[in-house]
């Protein structure tokens, strides 16, 4: 996987940090979405610590390097986001986009004992396979060593769900890994919804889990659809957030 136009990578990733800030998917000042720039994945843009997701332009994000350089920008990144970013863009080569969150259904999952993402909606269905859940919660993250375990149990999955925490997703894309954010939050979502009933779940089968797969495998340009629209609503509305 090549470098990347950077310019273009900071309007996506500006775009993705307002657009999770209009959604709830943002925690005060807190999370941190990063993209990888270069070849090696070794320089990545992320946002600054303390800046409401809400008012960040595309020139406001910091391009670091994983050794803890801040390359361009006059700020610094919050240092959970620099051990968990660094480490997920070093060691995952298809950890081009990582996006963390404690948006509030799928962080609910995580406080439960069990907190599997389950088949029980076409959204949640869409996610069997491709999620990972590290079952250890070890407080912040706080080093490197903490930035590789994380990276070790996410593996090739697209999600992370992370006990009494929150996600990380990850994508080879900005529109990718967006488009995973928004869909696992709105299946945790859901299932939460479902489970206040107290009544049973209804699982889709597991056939039917295979034959779906396959079914959104054919939608191959549907998450840049979706960001290419999130990103026309923030051009009429918000034009800043790619100054």
């Amino acid at each position: 996987m090549g470098a990347i136009d950077v310019a273009e990578a900071r309007i996506d990733l500006a775009a993705a940090l307002r657009m999770a800030a209009r959604m709830g998917l943002s925690e005060g000042i807190c999370n941190h979405f990063s993209v990888a720039v270069s070849a090696d994945r070794r320089q990545f843009l992320v946002n600054p610590y303390g800046r409401h997701w809400s008012e960040l332009r595309a020139s406001d994000l910091l391009l670091c390097d994983v050794d803890g350089t801040v390359i361009e920008g006059d700020e610094e990144p919050e240092d959970t986001a620099f051990f968990i970013h660094s480490r997920l863009h070093l060691h995952l080569p298809h950890a081009r986009a990582v996006l963390h969150t404690h948006m509030p259904y799928a962080t609910a999952l995580t406080s439960l004992a069990d907190m599997q993402l389950l088949p029980v909606t076409q959204s949640g269905v869409s996610f069997q396979g491709r999620i990972a859940y590290d079952e250890v919660y070890n407080g912040l993250v706080l080093d490197h060593e903490e930035g590789d375990r994380l990276a070790a149990v996410m593996g090739p999955a697209n999600v992370l769900f992370l006990a009494n925490h929150g996600v990380i997703v990850a994508g080879d894309s900005v529109a990718r890994a967006f488009d995973d954010l928004y869909y696992v939050e709105r299946a945790s979502q859901n299932q939460v919804l479902a489970m206040s009933t107290g009544r049973p779940l209804r699982r889709v089968p597991d056939e039917i889990i295979r034959k779906t797969a396959q079914q959104y495998a054919s939608f191959g340009h549907a998450a840049a659809q979706h960001f290419a629209a999130l990103r026309r609503i923030l051009d009429r509305e918000e034009p800043d957030y790619a100054a």
